[in-house]
This record gives C-alpha cells, structure tokens and sequence, in this order.
C-alpha cells in the first residue's frame, strides 16, 4: 500500500486526525467491523433466563409460555423459592395442578420467602374460617395474595377497615370478591373513608361511621376506586334527579351505593338510553325518576340489555306499568324471563289478571307456583 493511499484516509483538522470512513469503507470492510463490534458491547447484553429455574417450573408443570408473556423478568432471577412455595400451597390443601395454575398466571409469587407466606397466611386465617377457603380465592385470584410484599400494610388495613365497624363477614366478603382493597395503601383507602364521610356530613347525616359501613356493605368496589369517580357519581345523581340532601343521603345508603363505583360516563349514557326508552312508552319524568331510584341497577346494566328485557316482558302482554312497580324481574337473565314466561303461557296465566310478582321469584319458589297452577281442578 503506498503512503499516499494511506494518507488519502485521513483528515487533518484543528490538531487531530480523523478517518474518512467514506473511503474507508470502499478501502477495506473491516473497519466497518470494527465499528459495529464496538457499537454492540456499548449495549447492555440482555440478562439470560434462569436455565435451572426453568427446569423447576417445567418439573412443576408451570406454563413457560405463559410466564414470558405476563412476568419474563421473574425467569431471570438467581434465588427463587418455587419449590418452597409449592410445598406450602399444597401443605395448605392446594393440588399440584393448582400450584401450577396459580405460578403460572402470577410467576412473581416464586420469590415469597417461606416466613412472608405463612405471616400473609396468618393474616388471612383471622378473615377465613378454614385453609381451603383461601386456597380457592388464591386459586382464582393468585395476585390478591402475592401482588402486595408487605404484611405490615395488610395488618394496617385489616385493623383500619375493623375500626369502621366492619364484622369479620364483612371482611370476608372484600377479601373473597375485590382483594385489591388489601393491596392499597392504608392512607389511599382512609381518602376514600374521608371523603365519604365529609359527604355524609354535608348532607346533613350525624354517623358518619355507619355510612361508610353501609357503602361498603353495599358496594364492596368502592375502595378500589378513585375517589374523583364516586365524588363524580354523586354529584351526577343528586343533579340528574333533583334530589334534596335527605334524598340523596337515603339513595347512597341504600341502591344508590351500587353505581358509586361505574365509571361517569357509563352511568350517565346508561342514565339517558333508559330514559329514551321509558318515554318511548309514554312514561313521564316522574316515572324515569322514581324506576331508577327504585332500582338503580338499571344504571349499570348495558342498555341493550336492559331494552331487551323491558321488549321481552310487554311481548308477553305485561303492562309497562306494572313492570315500574316491580322493577325486581328484570334482576333475572333475558334467558330465564322467556323460559318462565314460556311454561306461565301453557298453564294459561294471565299477567293483566294476576300481575308479573311470580317472576320475581327464586327457582324453587317459581317452579312450586307453577305446579300449583298446572294442577287440573277435579270435576
């Protein structure tokens, strides 16, 4: 290579030399090479699955696949405690199968130590009366148990909610249908606590204990909720309806507590379709008022839902009237509506005549009535 061509690569400029990569490239491929190498160890080298671990949760019956795609970082770890976490499931009445179950759709629960497990246990066993009733809720809901690392909030909370008045059932039941209240924060849920009894308050109510106590009975959501959403909600009601202090401290007592946690604008667009379709049959406003109130579930069931019913029932000849008095049957599925308006037709039952309370009925009630009057009278 002559010294020229050699030259011709470099630039001299402000007491440096620097490459002319465009001739460089066309000179030789290998200080592209060189570039892209150091290019390369300049990135952080991805951190390789745990070989051995994945050999246990395989072992385990764990779905690998499933893991990657909700926790990968978990594959990993260097210390785990899978097999100690096994153990301890199935110590506590778990089968196999559901230990592999509950890792697999939440992989972070194999890095709880052996003394986290059984202080969350003790904790647990002060709500649940036996192992296997929380066997079955870590079962179906295995992030209620192991999403939250700290005992200590858990303890708090138990302690905090215990002091409002709440009875163990009640307890059992916020454990058993929305968990994640014990994951929050003790101060989240007192804001929540604080701002329902400021309402009360202003409402004009002297206990204010006791109308937590009766919302969260009613609603065992609310504590998972924000706190602009319920505010949100019972601004809406008391506007929509025109309600007095009175009024509206009574609904939030009552139904009214049960749409606090719906989203504002599912309340309101379910508000206005139910509405449309009640004056669609010549209902006045004071009818609208007093369905919804009478039966707030009309709010957080979907619309169309809600039409069908209301279309199924005056197919069958019932009054529109008579379903504002007893707003309960539509509690049932549209399935079940046709199903026992089907076998009260063949028995010749006359709604106009007899009115739709047998709809509102349990299976057992229903099925009785109904054989009553399916018996023939002798001659």
């Amino acid at each position: 290579m002559t010294l020229s061509r050699i030259t011709g690569l470099l630039y001299y400029t402000t007491g440096k030399f620097l490459l002319n990569l465009s001739a460089a490239r066309q000179f030789h491929p290998a200080y592209l090479r060189l570039y892209s190498v150091q290019s390369q160890k300049a990135r952080k080298s991805p951190v390789k699955e745990n070989d051995s671990l994945l050999e246990n949760l395989v072992n385990l019956g764990v779905d690998i696949k499933m893991v990657r795609r909700r926790q990968p970082g978990v594959l990993r770890k260097l210390i785990t405690n899978e097999h100690g976490l096994a153990r301890f499931l199935q110590g506590k009445g778990a089968a196999k199968e559901t230990v592999a179950s509950i890792i697999s759709r939440y992989p972070r629960a194999i890095t709880r130590s052996h003394d986290h497990l059984e202080e969350r246990w003790r904790l647990w066993r002060n709500i649940f009366k036996a192992d296997s009733e929380i066997v079955k809720i870590v079962e179906r809901s295995p992030e209620s148990f192991f999403r939250s690392s700290d005992n200590d909030n858990l303890e708090k909370n138990i302690a905090f909610l215990s002091s409002l008045g709440l009875t163990a059932k009640d307890l059992h039941r916020l454990l058993t249908t929305a968990p994640r209240t014990f994951a929050n924060s003790v101060e989240l849920n007192q804001q929540m606590v604080e701002l329902l009894q400021d309402i009360c308050f202003s409402l004009g109510g002297k206990q204010p204990d006791h109308f937590v106590k009766q919302i969260i009975s009613r609603n065992v959501y609310i504590l998972i909720r924000s706190t602009k959403r319920v505010r949100t909600n019972i601004e809406f009601l008391q506007k929509a309806f025109n309600l007095t202090d009175e009024e509206l401290l009574n609904l939030l007592q009552g139904h009214g507590a049960e749409i606090l946690d719906l989203s504002n604008e599912y309340v309101k667009r379910n508000f206005k379709s139910a509405e449309q379709k009640l004056q669609s049959l010549g209902c006045t406003q004071k009818d609208v008022k007093n369905f919804i109130l009478f039966y707030p579930p009309s709010l957080y069931a979907s619309p169309e839902t809600l039409k069908n019913k209301i279309d199924c029932l005056l197919g069958a000849n019932v009054d529109i009237r008579q379903i504002l008095d007893k707003p309960r049957v539509l509690d049932f599925s549209i399935d079940t509506v046709r199903s026992r308006i089907k076998e009260l037709e063949k028995a010749g039952y006359d709604f106009k005549k007899n009115g739709i309370a047998i709809l509102d009925s349990s299976r057992k009630r229903f099925e009785a009535k109904l054989e009553r009057l399916s018996v023939v009278p002798e001659e």
